[in-house]
Order: structure tokens, then C-alpha cells, then sequence
């Protein structure tokens, strides 16, 4: 019998947990002669009651595993680590607060069983619910990230897939600070196959992705998997010494043939104030590039462990 590892990243959602368990293992009775299960929970540094939740479950239930973070690392790291620790022939990723349906897991696991398929994924079809504003910038992201980047991100892809364990190890691999998962799950390669379901809403807790999270983390995934934003720089510095070079030609031959005076302060100080702001821009371009390679080079871990129930199983 094939054994299906569950990775549950969590922060701060002692609320969510108890809900996501009685759910969860609904579907490992249903799926009780098909899978066994093990439901791996990491507590990403946590500043509530969830650490407590998931000892007392792992008392009252021996597929109850969790590891606990030193302090806040983000769903990334999680993520990383709950794929590391995780020892099933399958491993799947899915959220806690039940955006991400746990009876979806039967057909995945059917899907791969059948061997056409590495991965079984899924991605929202709608959104609903969401703040417009947000679903927006969601679709622009899609959008620009599969046109700059080689890597093909599916518009909707949520993080919840079963994998197998040919594809996890392929993950694992892939040890950079940095990490944006939907890139690197389609970066891996492997057959995947997606389902589609409509947007469903949080059971309990609250959100922790806010509209300046969700831009930073799609900042991230651009420079991770693009370098186009480099290649923007340098054309706009281009263009800009041409327009420079035509400018000048029209200046001088203004003023030596027609006498022209060249325009005073308004002007110059628009070009100045437009030129430093294309520099600053093609700037912070450069930085973001540059702080993300000085990440790396520290080679720090991706993730510290203050307690975990691992080894005592």
C-alpha cells in the first residue's frame, strides 16, 4: 500500500488546524484501502497557540507529525522543509485554512497511480471573492511572467499538488535561498496534469498574504526565473543616449543657424528630473538582482528547526 505524505505549512493558525484535521482525515478513511497517510505540519515561527495544537494532536494520533520553526522563515521554507521531511512514495502540499478542497486528493492520487502522470496540481478558475484590485494584478502577473520568463506558470496555479517521489527529490535539488515554488515546480519538468475547481473561501483564521505581500512574492518570482527586467535597463539607458545624442544635434543647429535661444529652467529641469528617474528605476532593477545574489552567496539554511516530532516515531 502506497503512503501518502500531507506537508501543511502554518503561521499562526491555531484556529484553522482543528477544522483542516477533521477534514482531512475524512478523506483518509475514505481513501483507507487504497493509501496510508501522514500529515506533516510546519509551524513556520508561529506567535499564537498553534505549536500547542499540534502536539495535542500528535498525542491523540500517530500519523500527527509536525516541525517547528526557530522563528518565521515564510511559506517557502515551509514548504522546502515539509517536502524534506516527508517519507511518503507521494507528498502532497495544501494550505490549512480549506481554500485548497482535501477531497481532491482521491482523484489525485488515482491520476497517479495510473502512471501517465508526475504531478497532480491545481489552479482556481475563479476568484471569487477576492478585492478586484487584487484578482487584477494577479492576471497582470500571469501574464507578464509567461511572456519574460521560460519557465510556463499556469494563470491560477496554487501551490496544492500530489507528487510523486521521483519529482520531490527533483525539488529538493533545487537548495537556493530564494525560493518561489511555482517556478520551481514547473521548472523541474515532469508530467503534470491540472484540475480545475472554483475559488473556495477561508474556513477560520485570517489571510496572511496582504496586497504588498502577494507584490513583493511576485516580485521575487520575476527576478527568480527572468532576466528580461536586466535586459529593460540596458534598452532604456540605450534609447535614452540616443534621444540625448538627437537632442543635442537639434540644439546646436537651433542656435548656430537660427539663432534660437535654448529654452531655460522648466526644461532643463525636466530632464534632469526625468533622466534621474530612469536611473534610479534601471537602479533598483540592478539592487533587487544584486541583494538576491548576496542572499545566496551567504549560504545560509533555508530553514531552522526549534522542535519537531520526527525522530520519535
Amino acid at each position: 500500500m502506497k503512503k501518502i505524505s500531507v506537508v501543511v505549512p502554518c503561521y499562526n493558525e491555531q484556529e484553522a488546524i482543528p477544522f483542516f484535521y477533521n477534514e482531512i482525515i475524512k478523506v483518509s478513511a475514505m481513501m483507507a484501502n487504497e493509501a496510508e497517510f501522514e500529515y506533516l505540519f510546519v509551524n513556520d515561527g508561529s506567535k499564537d497557540r498553534t505549536i500547542d495544537v499540534l502536539r495535542a494532536l500528535a498525542a491523540k494520533d500517530q500519523r500527527v507529525k509536525y516541525v517547528s520553526f526557530s522563528k518565521n522563515f515564510g511559506k517557502e521554507a515551509a514548504m522546502y522543509a515539509g517536502l524534506e521531511k516527508a517519507s511518503g512514495d507521494y507528498v502532497a502540499v495544501i494550505d490549512v485554512d480549506l481554500q485548497d478542497p482535501p477531497e481532491l486528493l482521491q482523484q489525485m492520487f488515482r491520476d497517479l497511480e495510473s502512471g501517465e502522470y508526475d504531478c497532480v496540481a491545481t489552479r482556481r478558475v475563479s476568484r471569487k471573492g477576492e478585492p478586484p484590485i487584487r484578482s487584477a494584478f494577479a492576471k497582470l502577473f500571469y501574464a507578464m511572467i509567461n511572456k519574460i520568463s521560460k519557465t510556463e506558470i499556469v494563470d491560477g496555479a496554487r501551490d496544492y499538488r500530489l507528487m510523486t517521489r521521483q519529482m520531490v527529490d527533483a525539488i529538493l535539488e533545487v537548495k537556493e535561498y530564494n525560493r518561489f515554488s511555482k517556478g520551481i515546480f514547473s521548472w523541474v519538468g515532469f508530467t503534470t496534469k491540472w484540475l480545475e475547481y472554483e475559488n473556495v473561501e477561508r474556513r477560520a483564521g485570517e489571510t496572511k498574504w496582504s496586497f504588498w505581500k502577494l507584490l513583493k512574492y511576485s516580485l521575487d518570482g520575476i527576478v527568480a526565473f527572468s532576466t528580461v527586467p536586466l535586459s529593460i535597463a540596458s534598452v532604456l539607458g540605450l534609447l535614452l543616449c540616443l534621444v540625448a545624442f538627437v537632442l543635442i544635434i537639434i540644439i546646436v543647429i537651433k542656435t548656430l543657424a537660427f539663432g534660437d535661444p535654448v529654452a531655460g529652467y522648466p526644461s532643463l529641469m525636466c530632464v534632469i528630473l526625468f533622466v534621474g528617474g530612469i536611473q534610479l528605476f534601471c537602479m533598483g532593477i540592478l539592487g533587487k538582482y544584486l541583494a538576491k545574489t548576496y542572499l545566496e552567496t551567504k549560504k545560509r539554511p533555508i530553514y531552522l528547526v526549534k522542535e519537531d516530532n520526527i525522530d520519535e516515531r
